[in-house]
């Protein structure tokens, strides 16, 4: 498949903070994919930004264990590898959601930063749509100042802002459906509104090295995808064997209440 060589997309991924576009399922493959979310949400309501989405719905476990996918995480952090989290990011059509500059790990408690985000599009993510834009090399420059804004339009829990930056440098990331972005943890990243008719559909998936823990608390929990867990930091997710299971969705709904929680804390 084109686009698809791990070695290269790592390169890509250190030297730049990010790599994109990476093709890691066919066109139709997406619109199934997108059609079974759709689904789910007439039964489910609203999936945007729910976490732990892999727990209680089979399409985004396929989605987040694709072996192209761990393939490429491998490539990037190693053999050993953790499932965080899985979630939908969804800008309905001609709407103002945006997402203002930030840095995925500035909230987060992590204790380390081998971690890897992949955003893959189920629906085009456009200049149009609000497709991401990414500040190249801005993850070798630590941790950048962020503020905590009110803005109800801003699809971050807490509206955090990194002020000042240069939009000179920011580099536009279209996707097709099916194709993916994976970016760094410290990576300035931003994405505009969706001014299309349709909606723009991302899928967003965080991928650990199993000696990264959280900091704040014991209680959060991951899914060992590949290879082993020598450290046993994180409790264990139950990845979803079925959709909407109604004691997976119980369970859901307590570890997203952990995850605002824990992502709200200082």
């Amino acid at each position: 498949m084109e686009n698809a060589d791990p070695a290269k997309i790592s390169h890509d991924y250190h030297r730049h903070g990010y790599a994109s576009p990476v093709r890691i399922i066919g066109p139709e493959d997406a619109r199934h994919h997108r059609a079974r979310l759709e689904q789910a949400e007439t039964r489910f309501g609203s999936l945007h930004y729910r976490s732990k989405a892999h727990t209680i719905l089979t399409s985004p476990l396929e989605l987040a264990t694709h072996p192209l996918v761990l393939d490429i995480i491998e490539a990037m952090i190693g053999p050993d590898i953790l499932l965080l989290n899985v979630t939908y990011i969804i800008k309905e059509a001609d709407t103002a959601a945006h997402v203002s500059w930030h840095q995925d790990l500035t909230f987060w408690g992590l204790s380390h930063d081998d971690q890897v985000s992949m955003w893959l599009a189920l629906s085009p993510a456009t200049p149009t749509s609000g497709c991401m834009r990414m500040i190249p090399g801005s993850h070798k420059q630590g941790r950048f100042d962020h503020q905590v804004k009110e803005d109800g339009d801003n699809v971050l829990l807490q509206g955090q802002t990194v002020p000042g930056v240069d939009e000179s440098r920011a580099k536009m990331c279209p996707l097709a459906p099916g194709e993916a972005s994976f970016h760094h943890g410290w990576t300035l990243h931003a994405s505009m509104p969706n001014r299309s008719q349709d909606r723009r559909i991302g899928l967003n998936v965080q991928y650990l090295a199993p000696h990264v823990r959280q900091t704040k608390h014991d209680l959060d929990t991951a899914l060992l995808v590949r290879g082993k867990d020598a450290y046993q930091h994180f409790g264990a997710d139950i990845a979803a064997t079925g959709d909407l299971d109604p004691v997976a969705v119980q369970r859901q709904k307590d570890l997203e209440t952990l995850y605002v929680k824990t992502v709200g804390a200082a």
